[in-house]
Parts: structure tokens; sequence; C-alpha cells
């Protein structure tokens, strides 16, 4: 009988050491080009337009079509050492994906399939970014500069001053190191009850310093400014997203009620709020239900309610997906054990079901976030405009369209870390989705 040892058994490493091990020099050198040539692309770009400079000032006085903040971008734009780099990337990524895939049946390893496919498909996104640069320089590119590339303009409505943060600069790392503190505290009192360690210690602790370094800053912003627009639309889907799902798992759990009394008045609500859009809502609540009833709410909270009301329809329908995924012995085994129906929702089903639709749930959050941008035909003051209600001032005031693109970077600040903290939370919580994504 043949001893079997723990060598014999383990699995092989999969790791990057193990992927070179089993390269070619062919397939290496592939995946080498395939990166030089985005890093020849991007490295050239930037230097470039770094050369030329990204903005410039104007003399006092001087008209828009005479000279605008943008014009050495411009200029960059259209110049020729540009264009010789956008060509030399164009013609070597074609060169490199031609190579990639004719030489891909000849590699003997997987892990060298791999690197040239990588290789020619990182060049592949140079081939298309470099071609629609050469297409962009034959455009009028002066005209799309000074509309919307004033990089300028950004800076100046960002909303804080340099003299300002300056002079700030102490109190606000005072409060972010006492949010630290409070942060990491409390999070260390449920680590000590859980005993989970310290990790989750510090990173409460880093996440507490990171919140009140923003607050010091969003506290110096001044009206109207992107920084402000930001903080608003925070807090309006904050508001709508706390009155969303708790009123849509309250929703829900009528929604599927077996007596018509309870399951139609929750059916309506939400098929009403699905179904009429959601500007409308706005509109109908702020301009004729408030003013005719002479409710004492102001535009900012009937904002909140609103996008909140309407989540919650929407939510409604994700906590119930999430408790009829469930298997039915859930409730049966539940109901078998003496506990009523109530407390078979409360204890049993519910918390299986919201661990189930939690991504789902903080994908609604991120759509939540961009609709903020509609509540702007309300007629809020100007402390209270979101980023989109912001811009819109702007290019108002300046007739730059620039103010757009800085309200389109407003929102990716916001939605690109809740679109991670999903997929982070998705990854985590997959095992809860087995009878779900089988």
């Amino acid at each position: 009988m043949v001893a079997t040892t723990s060598e014999a058994i383990a699995p092989p490493d999969r790791g990057w050491r193990y992927h070179l091990r089993h390269q070619t020099p062919w397939s290496r050198g592939v995946l080498s080009a395939g990166i030089l040539v985005n890093l020849f692309f991007f490295g050239g770009t930037i230097a470039v337009l770094s050369a030329f400079g990204w903005s410039g000032v104007c003399p006092e006085g001087a008209r828009r079509v005479e000279c605008a903040p943008s014009d050495p971008l411009s200029e960059g734009l259209q110049s020729v050492g540009l264009g010789r780099v956008a060509l030399i990337a164009l013609i070597t990524s074609v060169v490199v994906i031609v190579i990639g895939f004719t030489s891909l049946r000849r590699m003997p390893t997987k892990s060298a399939r791999e690197a040239v496919i990588t290789g020619a498909v990182l060049s592949s996104q140079t081939l298309f970014l470099s071609a629609l640069l050469l297409w962009f320089r034959g455009t009028d590119v002066d005209l799309f500069a000074r509309n919307f590339l004033n990089f300028s303009l950004i800076g100046q409505k960002a909303g804080i001053a340099w003299n300002a943060l300056t002079a700030n600069a102490g109190s606000i790392f005072g409060q972010a190191v006492v949010w630290a503190a409070v942060v990491g505290a409390l999070v260390g009192v449920y680590a000590w009850l859980r005993k989970t360690g310290l990790r989750p210690v510090v990173i409460g602790a880093i996440a507490g310093a990171a919140g009140g370094l923003i607050w010091g800053l969003v506290r110096l912003a001044q009206v109207p400014s992107f920084v402000k627009g930001a903080q608003n639309t925070l807090i309006l889907s904050a508001g709508g997203a706390a009155l969303g799902f708790g009123l849509g798992l309250v929703l829900a759990l009528f929604s599927m009620s077996k007596r018509n009394v309870v399951r139609a008045p929750a059916r309506i609500y939400i098929n009403f709020f699905r179904g009429t859009p959601l500007i409308w809502q706005l509109s109908f609540a702020g301009i004729a239900v408030v003013p005719a009833l002479r409710l004492p709410l102001s535009i900012y909270s009937v904002a909140i309610l609103v996008l909140g009301l309407n989540l919650a329809a929407y939510s409604a329908e994700v906590y119930r997906a999430g408790i009829q995924s469930l298997e039915r012995g859930q409730i049966e085994a539940a109901r078998s054990l003496g506990l009523s129906y109530a407390q078979s929702m409360r204890f049993v089903v519910v918390p299986q079901a919201i661990r189930r639709v939690i991504p789902p749930l903080l994908n609604e959050f991120v759509i939540l976030i961009k609709d903020t941008s509609l509540v702007s035909i309300l007629g809020l003051t100007v402390a209270q405009k979101e980023l989109l209600g912001i811009s819109r001032d702007i290019y108002s005031s300046s007739f730059d369209a620039t103010a757009w693109l800085g309200a389109a970077a407003g929102y990716l600040i916001i939605t690109i870390p809740m679109i991670r903290i999903v997929t982070t939370v998705e990854r985590k919580l997959r095992s809860g989705l087995t009878s779900v994504i089988g």
C-alpha cells in the first residue's frame, strides 16, 4: 500500500509565481508589449499635454473668443507631438494584436495562452483609444475645449479655498483623531464581545478618521460649490434610504399577506410609485400636495420624503423576492416549533432574507444617489441644491459647460466607492445566496 504524504495531495500553487513559471519567452514578450503600448500611450499623452499646460491665465478684460483658460490644453491636443504618440500607439497595438492572436495556438500551457490573450486585449484597448484620439483631433478641438475643458473652473468652484484649508488644518486633523478614537472605541467594544480580534478596531478607526476629515472639509465648503452640492446629495440620498428601506420591508410583508384587505393597499402603493415617474412624484408633492394641504414641510423635507416613498416601492419588491427565495420548509419548521406566523417571519425568515437582499438594496441606493438630481425641479435654495443643481447654477452664471463635467466627477466620486462596496458585500454574502444563484 502506497503511503500518501501531505506534499502529494497538496493543491498546486495557482498564484502569480505559478503563472510566471509556466510562461514561454514568446508569451512574456507579447504580454510585456501589451503593457508597454498602454504605458506609452497614456504616458506620452500626459507628457505632451503637460508640456503645453492643462490650463492658462487670461489677461484682465480679455474676451472669451480672444483668450480662454483651456487654450494651452487645446494647443496640446492639436499638437504634432500628440499626433505622433497616437499614431505610433495605434500601429504598435495592431502589430501586437496580430502577433498575439496568431501565436495563441502555439502556446504550450494555459498560463502562456492567457498571457498572450491579455497582451492582445490590452493592445486592442490602446488601439481603440488612439483611434478615438486621432478622430477627435480632426474635429473642432478649440470649440470643444472652450466649452468643456476649462479645468480651472472646477478648481474655482470646488468650494474650499486654500487659505481657509491651511488656516483650519489643525482643527480638521484634530476632529479626524477624535472621530477615529470614538469609532475605534465603539468597534472595540463589539470586537471584545464577539472576540473578533483587533482588525475590526483598526478598520473602524481608519473609517472614523476618514469621516472626520471629510466632514471637516465639508464644513469649509462655500455656497454654491461642488463640495456643498455633494454634501446635499448625500443628505438627500441617506434620508431617502433610511425611510425607503424601513418602509419597504413593511410593505413587503403586507404584500405577501393572505388577507386581501392587507395585501391590496400594499400592492396599490407599490404599483403606483413604480408605475409613475419620480419627476412627476416630486412635482406633484412639491407643487400641488404640500401647498394645497398647507403642510408645514420645507421643500428639502418634501424631497427626502418623496425619494424615500419611491425607494420603498422598489425595495419592497426586493425584500419580497428575498423572502420568497427561501425554502418553504424554513417557515414550516419554525411553525412546527410553536412559533406564530409573525414570530417565524421575525426570527427565521426575515433575517435570512435581509442577508440575501443586501447587495440589490445597495444597488437601489446607488440609483437613489443619481435620482437626487431630479429634486432641482422643486426650486431649492442655493444652499440646498445638489450636484446637478449646483452645476446648472454655475453654467448659468459662466456659460461654461465644464460645470457639467464637474457634476459628473462628483457623482462618480460618490457612486464608485458604493459600487465597490456592493461588489465586496455580494462576495462576502455569496454563501447565503446559493439557493438563488445555484
